[in-house]
């Protein structure tokens, strides 16, 4: 098993080195909507050979960019394009489905790169040296940089890693340049012997993370103080941007990090304290893919004296913002990395009526959420448990990663994430989920199963 992580290292420069790569970093920015705006007027394409042979010649004499950057232009380029053209994709077969009605319009204009970021390749860009120093490429020519870095990256870089693509970035309040390195590192594939232990996460808005073991032990993780300092900055740079003032863009490029830093610091925090409470374990997250677009808020209908729809409720909208910039994925990969640089796993499992279904009668319907809060009241007659929703949720995950483990026991293979195009493979597994349920019983033999106490 490989997991990626990144190195980053911070660059000693003189004044002379500085400005050196600090045109290199402007250069590359113009070259990059140079090729944007040709892959826009040549039929929006993403093939990397029509990019090459209609820019590679401009590249070199206009910009003046080394071989190798030109062509890490022209494959960042065709990269966005080709993401663009995915997104598009997806939005037709969600308005098919009417699941939206907006048209995605990243495509209406050429894309424009306001980042410096520099992409660098090993050995050919940029090459490590003796005594903590790089080699870094320049329109110049190359220079000889000491760094600094986390003294474990540091180790990997000297020996163990495969070292792969760097970018060299710029921290415009720090004044700093920085280099960020990939790397690769080999790690013996887990047994389901040794991940003896289940664990289901699920995350959200109100509670950012709630775990429960196969045992029952359960962990929440409030959102409610991160949720605040982010609408706070939202309101903040609201007001700001409506005053338009020179001093009101100062105090925007001043905050412009301040809700990006806090909501990454929160989700470190939480990643971090759910590896270390469940060490080597198999952890199981939702497969949440397209799930902003099924949360989003939409326009109610009139009633039947009027006509059209009515306008979305200021609720509506500050709620469709939260959801907008729900960092769950974020979360997913803080998970991930951490798991299996701990020794654990994590797995995706279908999200599909996780806080829907009820884990000790499996009776699935949505008043089982009454008004979409977080109590969960099973509305079956004869059963009736009540229990948190994101709980309940954290629950069914569990469930549902105990059975791939059975799986992965009996057959040898793991299945990491699930296939979301084969319907009737979905209809299949949410088949099987259906008939899980969580008792007491259940729980005695989950404990002789995994082996958690």
């Amino acid at each position: 098993m490989k997991q990626i992580i990144t190195a980053k290292l911070k660059l000693t420069t003189t004044p002379e080195q500085f400005a050196a790569l600090r045109q290199t970093q402007l250069v590359y920015r113009d070259a990059l909507n140079a090729v944007s705006l040709y892959a826009f007027e040549h039929g929006k394409t993403s093939s990397v050979t029509t990019l090459h042979k209609g820019m590679y010649t401009e590249l070199r004499t206009r910009y003046h960019l080394p071989s190798q950057l030109a062509c890490s232009v022209e494959r960042q380029v065709a990269a966005t394009y080709k993401g663009l053209w995915t997104k598009c994709k997806k939005n037709s077969a969600h308005r098919l489905a009417k699941i939206t009605k907006k048209r995605f319009k990243g495509l209406d204009q050429p894309p424009h790169y306001s980042s410096p970021t520099v992409q660098y390749t090993y050995e050919r860009d940029y090459t490590f040296q003796c005594d903590s120093r790089v080699s870094l490429g320049t329109l110049n020519g190359r220079i000889s940089l000491p760094y600094q870095g986390y003294d474990k990256h540091l180790a990997l870089i000297r020996e163990g890693a495969t070292i792969g693509d760097a970018k060299l970035w710029y921290d415009r309040q720090k004044k700093q340049l920085y280099l960020l390195v990939s790397l690769t590192i080999g790690l013996p594939d887990p047994t389901p012997a040794q991940l003896a232990r289940v664990v289901g996460v699920d995350v959200g808005i109100r509670y950012l993370a709630v775990t429960s073991t196969s045992t029952g032990k359960a962990s929440f993780h409030p959102g409610k103080r991160t949720r605040h300092q982010a609408n706070h900055y939202a309101r903040l740079r609201k007001r700001l941007q409506q005053k338009g003032t020179r001093g009101a863009k100062r105090r925007l490029r001043r905050i412009e990090q301040r809700e990006r830093r806090l909501k990454q610091q929160a989700n470190h925090c939480i990643a971090q304290q759910i590896i270390m409470q469940h060490p080597h374990a198999l952890i199981g997250l939702e497969n949440l893919t397209d799930i902003r677009e099924r949360t989003k808020r939409k326009k109610r209908k009139r009633k039947k004296s009027g006509k059209g729809t009515e306008p979305v409720s200021p609720q509506a909208r500050k709620a469709n913002r939260v959801y907008s910039q729900w960092s769950f994925a974020e979360v997913h990969n803080l998970i991930s990395y951490k798991a299996a640089l701990a020794g654990s796993l994590t797995i995706k499992v279908d999200a599909d009526y996780t806080s829907k279904a009820c884990p000790m009668c499996g009776h699935t319907a949505d008043e089982n959420r009454p008004r979409k809060g977080l109590r969960f009241v099973c509305q079956n007659k004869r059963c009736g448990y009540t229990l948190h929703a994101d709980l309940i949720g954290a629950r069914n995950i569990t469930l549902r990663t105990l059975l791939i483990r059975q799986d992965w026991i009996r057959t040898g293979c793991l299945s990491t994430i699930p296939d979301a195009a084969d319907k009737e493979a979905k209809a299949a597994r949410l088949q099987r989920y259906a008939e899980l349920r969580w008792s007491s019983v259940v729980t005695t033999s989950l404990r002789s199963q995994t082996g958690d106490r």
